[in-house]
Formats: structure tokens, C-alpha cells, sequence
């Protein structure tokens, strides 16, 4: 018998919503509205590029949305 505790475990994140792929797909998206002359939806998507770029995750309130998309 083994008088050594077993190790932690952590159930790996799926999706933390500030990695790099999540700041691709914003990037993405706006460069492809911009190409089909949507250039304010694409805006909003360029202002939560830049909050990630800065180091900022993906808001979870409401108010700290309206923060990141400049509203």
C-alpha cells in the first residue's frame, strides 16, 4: 500500500474565449464584412480584436461589453 496521494486533476478548457483562435475569428469576421461593405458591424468586431490585443479577455457583463465595443 502506497502512502502517496494522488495527483490533482483540472478538466482542460474547451474554450476560454481569449485565445488566439477566438481573436482570429473576430479578425476574420471583420476583414470579410469589410469586403461585403459592412463596415459598421465590422467595426464593432475590430474594437473586441484590439481589447484582446491589449490582453483583455471577452467580457462577461453587460456593462463591460458596452466598455469594449465603445458604446
Amino acid at each position: 500500500m502506497s502512502n502517496q496521494r494522488s495527483g490533482r486533476t483540472y478538466r482542460a478548457a474547451a474554450n476560454d474565449n481569449s485565445g488566439m483562435g477566438t481573436m482570429i475569428f473576430f479578425k476574420y469576421a471583420a476583414e470579410l464584412l469589410n469586403e461585403q461593405g459592412y463596415e459598421d458591424p465590422a467595426f464593432y468586431f475590430e474594437q473586441v480584436v484590439d481589447h484582446m490585443r491589449s490582453g483583455g479577455g471577452l467580457p462577461v457583463d453587460k456593462r463591460a461589453v458596452e466598455k469594449v465595443l465603445g458604446l
